[in-house]
Formats: C-alpha cells, sequence, structure tokens
C-alpha cells in the first residue's frame, strides 16, 4: 500500500493543499493578505517565507517510507531530537497524511498559544474519530472542537478540575495507595530476601503499577474497587490493560496513513485498532451501567443514600446537564487515557528515585514530615511536600508521556523570523525540549528541586513560562490532569514512607514510541522495607 502510494505521488502533478497555503511544483506559498507584526519583522526588516523554514524532504510519501524503513515511528522523539540538532530550533515535516511545523523553545511555544483563540485546536486523532463514526458512538472532548467542545468542557471541568472535586477525589486515590503499599509490604515479606522486616524484592514493578492506575481510575471515574489487589485480579481487566496497549500502539501508523481505505479494505492495522477500541468501549459500557444502577438505587432510598461520593459518573448522572451518550463518551475517553498514562510515568519515577538516592533522601525527609504534620488528610499532605509534585515534573519534563503538544494558530505568527500562516498545525515537541541546555541547566541530571520558585526564576530558556507541558496548556489541557497528577503524589508518597528504593543496573532507560512515550524494557526496582 505504501510503495503503490508513492508511485501515484510521484505521477502526479505534485499539487496538494495544506492548512499553510498552495504546493505548486513543491513549493509552498505563503496564504495572500497575510499581516505580519512589525515588532516580529528581522534585522533587514524581512520575515522569510513559510517556504523557507528547514524541512525533511518534500515528498510525503518518500519521508513515510523512511519512516518504516528506518523504525523511526517507534523511536520519533529520538528523530525530533536529532532533527532539530541538525536543522535549528525550527523545522517543518510531511509525513504521508500529515504537515506540521516542529518547535521545541519556550519563546516559541509562548507565541503559538497566545495565538490558539477562543476554541483551541490540537491534533484530531482521525482513526479514533473514524471509530465513533463507523460505530456511532458519539464522541467526547478529547474529540470534539469549536463552541460544542467548549460547552461540553466546562461542564467536565467542574468534576475533575475544580479544587471542590478534587477535594472530593482525593480520599479515594490515597486508599487505592494506600491499599497498594499494603500489597507490596506483604509481597515483599513473603518473596523478598533478609531479615524480616527489613526485607528486599527485586522486582519489575510495571504489572503492579497498571493494576494500580487501572484500579484507581475506576475508583474516582465510577465511584467502585474493582478488587485489582488480590492474588488472582479478574481476566476481564487485564484484557482491559491489553486493548488499551493495543489501541495506543496501532495509532501512530494510522496517523500517517489513509485510514479510511484501510478500513475499506480490512486491512489487519485497522482491524486491530478497531476491536481494541470496541473491548475498551464494551468494559465502559458494563461500567456505566452499573453506576447507573447504583444511582437509581440511591435515590430510590432518599436523602439518606446520597451522602457518599459516587465518583465522576455519579456526578455526571446526578446532575443531568449532558447526556447519557456524552457522559458515556467522555468517560470512556477518560479511563482509555488514564492507565498508561499514569503507570508508565510511575516506572520512570521510581527507577530515577532508586539510582538518585540524595535527591530521593530529601523527598522521603519532607513527606515525613508533611504526612506526619497533615494528622491524615491526604490532601494537606501533598500540599506541604513540594518536592512530590517536583519529582512528578522531573520526570515527566525527562520522559514525557505524549511527545508533542499541538495548535493551529487562528492568525498568521511570526516563529524563528519565519512566517507561520494561521490553520497551520505547529507541534510543541516535549522530548526535545525537557533535554535542551537551552532551556535547562544540566539537563541530563534528575533535581525535583529544579521547580521550586526561587530555582525557577533564574532558569535558561525565556523565563519560567511553557517548559513543564506534558499535561498541555490552557483550556485545551489534559481534562485528567487533577486526578493523573495527585495519583501519581500519592502513591509515591506512601512508597516513599514504606519502602527505600534502588535499582540493579543505573545505565539510562531506552524508550520508545507507541501513542506515548514508554520503557522498551520496563526497569526492575529494588523495594526494601524501611
Amino acid at each position: 500500500l505504501i510503495t503503490a502510494a508513492i508511485i501515484v505521488e510521484a505521477r502526479s502533478a505534485r499539487g496538494f493543499r495544506t492548512a499553510a497555503g498552495a504546493v505548486v511544483d513543491g513549493k509552498v506559498g505563503a496564504c495572500k493578505g497575510a499581516e505580519v507584526p512589525e515588532s516580529k519583522k528581522g534585522v533587514d526588516g524581512q520575515v522569510r517565507s513559510f517556504e523557507e523554514i528547514p524541512h525533511t524532504g518534500r515528498n510525503s510519501w518518500v519521508n513515510l517510507l523512511r519512516f518504516w524503513r528506518e523504525d523511526r515511528f517507534r523511536h520519533l522523539h529520538k528523530h525530533m531530537e536529532r532533527t532539530f540538532n541538525s536543522l535549528g530550533p525550527i523545522y517543518r515535516e510531511h509525513v504521508g497524511t500529515q504537515s506540521s511545523v516542529n518547535i521545541m523553545l519556550p519563546s516559541d511555544i509562548s507565541e503559538l498559544f497566545r495565538s490558539e483563540g477562543l476554541h483551541p485546536r490540537r491534533m484530531t486523532l482521525q482513526p479514533w474519530a473514524t471509530h465513533r463514526e463507523t460505530r456511532q458512538h458519539g464522541k467526547g472532548v478529547f474529540l470534539k472542537n469549536g463552541e460544542e467542545w467548549r460547552a461540553d468542557r466546562l461542564l467536565l471541568n467542574k468534576e475533575v478540575m475544580m479544587s471542590e472535586a478534587v477535594r472530593r477525589f482525593i480520599p479515594l486515590l490515597d486508599e487505592v495507595a494506600q491499599d497498594f503499599c499494603h500489597m507490596m509490604q506483604t509481597k515483599v515479606e513473603r518473596e523478598g530476601r533478609g531479615e524480616r522486616g527489613k526485607r528486599s524484592l527485586t522486582i519489575n514493578p510495571s504489572p503492579d503499577l497498571f493494576r494500580f492506575a487501572l484500579e484507581a481510575s475506576c475508583h474516582v471515574l465510577y465511584g467502585e474497587r474493582i478488587g485489582l489487589f488480590s492474588s488472582s485480579p479478574s481476566l476481564e481487566s487485564q484484557k482491559f490493560i491489553w486493548a488499551v496497549e493495543r489501541m495506543l500502539a496501532t495509532t501512530p501508523p494510522l496517523l500517517y496513513l489513509p485510514h479510511r481505505l484501510l478500513l475499506h479494505l480490512g486491512a489487519p492495522l485497522w482491524t486491530q485498532h478497531a476491536s481494541a477500541w470496541d473491548h475498551i468501549f464494551t468494559h465502559a459500557e458494563e461500567r456505566i451501567q452499573r453506576g447507573y444502577q447504583r444511582l437509581s438505587h440511591s435515590q430510590s432510598r432518599g436523602p439518606e443514600g446520597g451522602g457518599r461520593y459516587k465518583g465522576v459518573l455519579g456526578q455526571l448522572m446526578a446532575k443531568g446537564q449532558l447526556s447519557l451518550e456524552l457522559i458515556k463518551a467522555n468517560i470512556t475517553e477518560l479511563m482509555a487515557g488514564a492507565v498508561d498514562t499514569t503507570a508508565v510515568p510511575l516506572q520512570f519515577a521510581l527507577f530515577e528515585l532508586g539510582r538518585n538516592p540524595e535527591v530521593q533522601q530529601r523527598v522521603r525527609q519532607q513527606v515525613q514530615e508533611s504526612w506526619a504534620q497533615a494528622g491524615g488528610d491526604p490532601q494537606k499532605a501533598l500540599q506541604e511536600a513540594p518536592l512530590l509534585k517536583g519529582t512528578i515534573r522531573e520526570t515527566l519534563r525527562l520522559y514525557p508521556v505524549g511527545t508533542t503538544v499541538q495548535r493551529y494558530p487562528v492568525k498568521d505568527i511570526v516563529l524563528q523570523n519565519y512566517h507561520i500562516p494561521a490553520g497551520t498545525m505547529v507541534q510543541a515537541c516535549l522530548y526535545p525540549l525537557g533535554r535542551s541546555a537551552e532551556v535547562f541547566e544540566d539537563p541530563l541530571r534528575f533535581d525535583p528541586g529544579r521547580w521550586g520558585k526561587s530555582r525557577e526564576e533564574g532558569q535558561r530558556g525565556g523565563g519560567t513560562g511553557f517548559r513543564s507541558l506534558a499535561f498541555g496548556f490552557g483550556a485545551r489541557q489534559c481534562v485528567g490532569r487533577r486526578i493523573a497528577e495527585n495519583e501519581m503524589q500519592l502513591l509515591l508518597m506512601h512508597i516513599l514512607l514504606g519502602f527505600d528504593l534502588s535499582v540493579p543496573s543505573s545505565e539510562d532507560i531506552k524508550t520508545m514510541c507507541t501513542l506515548i512515550l514508554m520503557p522498551e524494557t520496563p526497569p526492575k526496582i529494588t523495594f526494601t522495607k524501611l
């Protein structure tokens, strides 16, 4: 299929349209009538045209073939880093059906976000949208744009982003985090080595972290525990984790290929992708039906049945401001995005704490003090331990879950003295950003303290803003951000209270991209009871 597409491309007149304007004989023309701010003009008074931006090759299908041959999809983050090192802080790339301008410096990212408009747009994951359309499912806020997106997002924010919502669900996350650590205590005592009470156990914690993330997400979203810390977790939950992983793995290739053609051909890649989503929706449907039954039961019991927090699903159903179809769409998207995106960063965080014992001890000391002063209040404990939040930010700086944040500016802008027409997809590339010596001092050093206010003020790269973007920015930032941040911090807090962490090997972890950044081989961690 790829080869055929390249032949068609070579035989064509090479005339196609992009958001930036018309392409004629391989040259991109800037939009006519574009106004460029006077303050953004270059030293010679001229802003360079869009077509002068350094690029990785004009033929998109040849570029796609090169991606496949060189396995760049699996190492997209490294490809971006190499390309910036070669071409400078801005370049454009056209691969298959996708075209973008890529940037990495905070000053350029700031300019991009200033032009995102009232209804910010990021890249639509068309394979996901096509699945919803072919299965006649509703779309959640992740796949919507415009006023419809804004209306739904404002309602969701009240249940997942606002401080009152956070206050309600933190105890649920804390309960799961403590149960996880009790499970680990039992495992270390049963399987570990050393004297009783101070045993050590070296394991790959990845499967346990995935179960933790699913258990915590279900508790917050559905208001129910699903028992994944038992000795025999349910096969259904394992299938759900598998489905999410398969969905994430099959998404990137479909972004660059004509996925509707693959759909009509019944190509295995599309079939795997659609089957994974079908399983995710089936899992969500079953949970939602149970949630609806619980809500109906509690309402029939009157006011005495309504005191307990029923999770995000229960809150949305009780308020009735979103239709059941929209609730299902958004809860499903939240569930699909809530497992790998927290379990994987936790692997990286445990590894970095394990190979940086001095850092680990500083964070632990602060956690011990904050936990003792909080009197059992997990939210207060987190507030008094800023190094925990710094640990998560530092982990996501070095290992960003998503490798890019995208926007389509609503007006013409200038980046690095190049004209960027309105409607062009511009990507802020997070992996090169987080490891750039132009932005961070000693960028490869794991230092949660660098995110303290006094330290941030002295950082490189044009001030303190737009250096930590793992959850996106502004109105279109990750809708599950508050759940994920608190979930990861609470688990690390209880792990540090109960265990000393070390690693058998301190060599850098080799990473790869599915739709998210993850280790090629999960790191092993040694847990020693304190």
